[in-house]
């Protein structure tokens, strides 16, 4: 029952507190036990040696320390050897150097055979030679000092100082290893003892208090003392069935690694634990196309993959941390510590990249990623349930968005209490009419004429003051008030162009249109009922779409398209060159305008790449038979490059901020050059120097 998350092999980095920690102890430790063998007379060893006893307890001994009793499948707890029983019962009857020299045997066979790295091996050996000595010490203060020439057998009356010395060694060992363990995963040592002391003591209090009925039996009938390996194995059966039902409990089945329930009571020791200056981040993977794979090369393929998958995430975080494994192909990983948001995308860059490598399986090699999303404590949510919620909330945005990694962002939490809050306020708002249009003007380049103007929707909300679309509009396209809203947006508009045409100033009004609005039925027939009712040609009327909609290849097949196009009322294309449209598909679409997207227009003064683009679309545009405009146009320079690359209309605050339809009637009778009715027939012919 291999623990994948254990890293305990791994090397420390030279200079680090873990590799200072244990270089120490070796030390330490390891000049106790020169120390002891020193003082240990060679003739008293050989002849010790020519007793069958001497072997009997040192196959014992290594047949203890190969593998531990497991009381808990916690790493953090780890196991205790049986050999303790046989060790202590030879401190006790031969003395400190026996013991050391056979303890420190066991070890070293111990390592050899499960592979331990020789850093653990040599700490092992070191820290329970240190342990020894000081039950040793506690024995000396009693006046018992047992040597092979001259062992030591207790009697009734030695039970305080056997007691005694076996707490010393209980209490140095666990402190000794609880303090590695806390510097190799980066935890309280307050925290580690807390799990070690309990589930362990009982066990060490066992073996160690049988110890010396090991040894009054080495001293009167040698031969028996094999049978103490009955009561033993008994023990180890019975620990390692709770043991495998406690790991099954906690633990996922196929890969090894800590299940969901496990993660809770991680992700809440941590929480109780962290430092005011440290966050506590939460990680949800979500393995991209790994459906294909087990639809292809069917599930033992998928199960290989997945543990691959576990192996590659354990050896990508540091030690302490935890990767868990949800369910199917979604894992989490629980940083007890991290510093900020920016440290938690560096770690989960990483992962990333450890994913990425291709993996071989059954002759054919695959490529992997993943999707991420962080959520970090106290920053995003106060407890385990909230910091899984809203990991998942960002990695369904990362999924989206096929960004990768994504933190969590509450303003795109569609499920969020606040999100939920502003959507009812929405609703009120469009019932008690509070949404207000203003228009941004759009100018002829050439002439300065003001054929029409953009409508942009402004909320004030009643508490929280003005609240930009950007914040509302996404919220009501992905809930059921997107067609409301939009219908809310049409009357208004309407109701504003019949007032502007009726009036002489023939301003056409452009609306911006999502695309759960553009691919249903309900749109041309409320346009066409709306100009009806007020009087309106088609044309008074535009509805923008970006480019991501409108080049989707259903928006071909939609039947609105094709009605809006019957009715008259004509499509701008709008960001035109964020998307990814082709020179066939924007041919094929029913537009009589695009728009040059912002981003580039306004540094086409300052970039020639820019400059190159916003050209190549304006040339582009002109040779399809449609007309060009330009958002974002902020100064004059950049108006007059437009304007000589043969541009027709520019929008932006260099003409006009977006304003309430009064201050828009206003404006249009300051501007001597803004007749109204110009229309979008004049086409300007921009003369160029040579």
């Amino acid at each position: 029952m291999t623990d994948p998350t254990d890293t305990r092999d791994t090397g420390p980095r030279v200079g680090t507190p873990l590799w200072a920690y244990l270089a120490g102890i070796t030390v330490i430790g390891c000049t106790a036990l020169v120390v002891a063998m020193v003082r240990l007379d060679l003739t008293d060893l050989v002849g010790l040696a020519r007793t069958p006893l001497f072997w009997v307890l040192m196959v014992l001994v290594i047949l203890g320390e190969l593998r531990p009793v497991m009381v808990s499948s916690s790493t953090a707890v780890g196991g205790t050897y049986p050999s303790t029983m046989f060790t202590f019962a030879v401190l006790l009857h031969f003395g400190l150097p026996v013991a050391v020299l056979m303890q420190a045997i066991a070890v070293a066979l111990n390592g050899v055979v499960t592979r331990k790295s020789w850093h653990r091996v040599m700490f092992n050996i070191a820290q329970s030679t240190i342990a020894l000595t000081a039950a040793a010490v506690v024995l000396g203060t009693f006046g018992i000092h047992p040597s092979p020439a001259v062992p030591w057998v207790p009697d009734g009356g030695d039970l305080p100082a056997i007691a005694l010395a076996g707490i010393a060694y209980f209490a140095t060992r666990a402190a000794l290893v609880c303090g590695a363990v806390a510097l190799h995963e980066r935890r309280s040592i307050v925290r580690v003892l807390k799990a070690t002391v309990g589930p362990q003591s009982l066990v060490y209090a066992g073996l160690l208090g049988l110890a010396p009925l090991v040894v009054v039996v080495m001293n009167h009938s040698p031969g028996l003392v094999p049978l103490f390996v009955a009561p033993l194995a008994a023990v180890y059966f019975t620990a390692t069935l709770s043991m495998r039902r406690d790991h099954q409990a906690l633990h996922d089945e196929l890969t090894g690694l800590p299940n969901r329930k496990m993660l809770v009571v991680s992700t809440e020791e941590a929480l109780a634990e962290v430092r005011q200056d440290e966050r506590v981040g939460l990680f949800l993977l979500d393995l991209d196309r790994f459906k294909e794979v087990n639809d292809t090369m069917g599930h033992p393929v998928g199960d290989r993959l997945l543990q691959m998958v576990a192996h590659r995430l354990t050896h990508s975080v540091r030690p302490g941390d935890v990767v868990a494994r949800l369910g199917g192909d979604e894992f989490a990983v629980l940083l007890p510590s991290i510093r900020d948001a920016h440290a938690a995308r560096e770690v989960a860059a990483r992962l990333r990249a450890a994913l990425t490598e291709p993996v071989r399986l059954e002759g054919m090699t695959f490529d992997m990623d993943a999707s991420v999303g962080i959520a970090l404590y106290p920053d995003h949510a106060p407890d385990f349930e909230l910091l899984l919620q809203r990991a998942d909330v960002a990695m369904y945005l990362a999924k989206e968005g096929r960004t990768g990694v994504e933190l969590y962002q509450p303003h795109k939490d569609r499920n969020s209490p606040e999100r939920l809050t502003l959507l009812g306020d929405l609703r009120r708002a469009i019932d008690n009419h509070e949404l207000r249009l203003h228009y941004q003007p759009k100018v002829v380049l050439a002439t300065g004429e003001v054929p029409g103007v953009e409508a942009l929707l402004r909320w004030r909300h009643p508490v929280h003051g003005p609240i930009a679309p950007s914040d509302f509009v996404p919220l009501a396209e992905q809930s059921y008030l997107m067609r409301q809203l939009t219908a809310y947006v049409i009357e208004e508009a309407l109701e504003q162009a019949a007032r502007w045409w009726h009036n002489g100033t023939r301003l056409q009004i452009s609306i911006n249109i999502s695309a759960r609005d553009l691919l249903g039925a309900a749109l041309p027939q409320r346009l066409e009922a709306g100009l009806a009712r007020y009087g309106l040609p088609p044309t008074a009327i535009q509805l923008e779409v970006t480019e991501r909609i409108l080049t989707g290849e259903q928006a071909y097949t939609q039947e609105t398209i094709k009605a809006l196009a019957t009715l008259g009322v004509p499509l701008a294309l709008d960001d035109f060159g964020t998307g990814y449209s082709s020179l066939i598909r924007l041919q094929r679409l029913a537009v009589s305008e695009v728009k040059i997207d912002a981003s580039f227009v306004r540094r086409i003064a300052e970039s020639q790449d820019d400059c190159r683009i916003v050209r190549s679309i304006v040339d582009l545009v002109r040779s399809l038979g449609l007309r060009s405009v330009a958002e974002g146009v902020e100064s004059d320079e950049v108006a007059v490059q437009l304007a000589e690359m043969g541009c027709d209309v520019g929008q932006g605050w260099l003409f006009g901020e977006p304003m309430p339809a009064s201050d828009v009637t206003a404006w249009l009778r300051e501007r001597p050059a803004a007749g109204p009715g110009a229309g979008y027939g004049y086409r300007p012919e921009v003369s160029r120097s040579a």
